[in-house]
């Protein structure tokens, strides 16, 4: 049911926050814009809700529930105005800039990157686990896209408390049926009283719809095979059971999801997963993935100083350019063509022995592990291009470029956190210019040795001496003798 509002523009509520414009609308709220006159500039949310008289004491206790949750993926709830006379109610919370999962799905036509999918799951299993072990225990109960914002770094926040609820040991089921069509649960709709396997269910109706490009959020045969090739293979018995009829037949906790997922993603991307398949070629053929923390890093520059350091001491390379936004190798094509524009479809040229591969897709990398080539470079671009990430995770040497300079450190600390789920082992983190003590703590922090400071090379298609021993170095022991006939794997999906 719609209620009309009772805010305008300018209309201020407490004496303190003043209304700005309207920024959202369900069929029991709307929202709005405020800035604070007691500290200027600072912009909050005021959701405006209409109760009826006998829901008044149960709002003031829900509104105190939530003014004690303190959770990172949950906007502060700071003020609350109880129902005046014709019962509406106001909360005032954080205002978090950025768009919804609904929108940020259709801007990508029902394809968000499959990381991406995975990194929101896991962050939404992470505050669903909060709010399941907080005493009093709190149901979601309308985890849908349009109830999910996402930053520009996409970190995930809940932004609609309406039909949260405590769990109730002695009900038998729900006072009130409520939930989005298509995500809640079959208990939510009268069979028995939603509890944290509610909220379970609702993941894994959120998480078919994604992975099948919005077509499907109940578990069905013809869901299954619709589910999009790129998912993990290991996670469709995880979603199968997340969207079990029975509550009983679900999982038990949002920890046990979270752990399922993570071994299954891990079991995945190991490097002797039968998924993948090996590539054998005459010379055996070793890849070497780099990919930046963040924008400016300087990750094309380090693939390329890789790239004309292992063609000068051990084999045939093929740099490889992936970041196809980029308009490096374009230009360097043109200074190799002696200022000719690049022929559109040659996309192939030499450099110094370096065989450069310009805007290059997956097939055509594919095609170059089985040719004569020792090592395969890949200059996948920055982190937030998640299309190329298993590129760099399935590379023989996965390395990642970030900035040393202190105000920059937690682009890769971040960068680290966001995809912990995967093996690390075979990771390396460069930092150009980057100082011993700033290396150190990064070490410790990453809980890794390796992480390197690389010295100032101003043109990395010739041979400094002081990157020359760094990557000796760096590189000892890590990649291996052309005539060992390592094979190489690669997914193929």
């Amino acid at each position: 049911m719609h209620h009309p509002s009772k805010l305008l523009i300018g209309l201020t509520i407490g004496g303190r926050y003043e209304i700005i414009r309207k920024i959202g609308e369900g069929g029991m709220s709307h929202v709005y814009l405020a800035e604070d006159l007691k500290l200027p500039g600072k912009l909050w949310a005021v959701k405006e809700s209409v109760s009826q008289p006998n829901d008044y004491n149960s709002i003031r206790d829900e509104a105190q529930l939530l003014i004690s949750l303190s959770h990172a993926r949950l906007p502060r709830i700071v003020d609350f105005f109880p129902p005046d006379s014709e019962g509406y109610t106001y909360l005032v919370m954080d205002y978090i800039q950025g768009i919804t999962l609904e929108k940020y799905f259709s801007g990508y036509r029902g394809r968000i990157p499959m990381d991406s999918i995975l990194q929101l799951t896991d962050q939404l299993l992470e505050v669903l686990d909060y709010l399941h072990t907080h005493e009093p225990v709190i149901i979601f109960r309308d985890l849908k896209p349009s109830n999910i914002m996402l930053t520009e770094q996409l970190e995930l926040r809940l932004i609609d408390f309406g039909i949260a609820r405590n769990y109730k040991q002695e009900q038998t089921q729900d006072t009130v049926k409520l939930g989005t069509v298509g995500f809640a649960a079959p208990e939510q709709y009268g069979s028995g009283q939603s509890d944290a396997r509610s909220d379970l269910y609702g993941l894994g109706a959120l998480m078919l719809y994604l992975t099948t490009g919005g077509a499907f959020s109940e578990w069905t045969p013809k869901a299954e095979k619709s589910i999009r090739q790129d998912m993990p293979r290991k996670l469709i018995p995880v979603l199968r059971k997340l969207l079990q009829v029975a509550p009983e037949d679900r999982y038990g906790s949002a920890a046990e999801v979270r752990q399922e997922l993570a071994a299954a993603v891990r079991q995945e991307f190991a490097p002797d997963h039968r998924h993948v398949r090996n590539i054998t070629g005459r010379i055996s053929t070793q890849v070497v993935a780099v990919m930046g923390a963040s924008n400016g890093t300087g990750t094309t520059h380090t693939a390329i100083a890789i790239s004309h350091f292992l063609a000068r001491n051990h084999g045939k390379v093929a740099l490889v350019e992936m970041n196809v936004r980029s308009p490096a190798f374009r230009r360097i094509q043109q200074i190799a063509n002696r200022g000719l524009a690049p022929n559109g479809g040659n996309r192939k040229f030499e450099v110094q022995g370096v065989d450069y591969w310009r805007q290059t897709a997956r097939a055509e990398v594919i095609s170059l592990l089985s040719g004569s080539y020792n090592y395969v470079v890949i200059d996948l671009g920055t982190y937030r291009e998640r299309e190329r990430l298993e590129e760099f995770l399935r590379a023989d040497v996965s390395v990642i470029v970030a900035s040393g300079a202190e105000w920059r450190l937690q682009d890769v600390t971040d960068m680290a956190q966001n995809l912990s789920r995967y093996p690390q082992q075979k990771w390396m983190y460069f930092l150009p210019l980057a100082q011993s003590d700033v290396v150190q703590r990064l070490r410790k922090e990453l809980n890794t040795s390796q992480l390197y400071s690389l010295p100032l090379h101003m043109d990395p298609f010739d041979k400094s001496e002081d990157m020359e021993r760094a990557l000796n170095r760096i590189f000892q022991g890590t990649l291996g003798e052309t005539k060992r006939r390592r094979r190489f794997r690669f997914g193929l999906s």
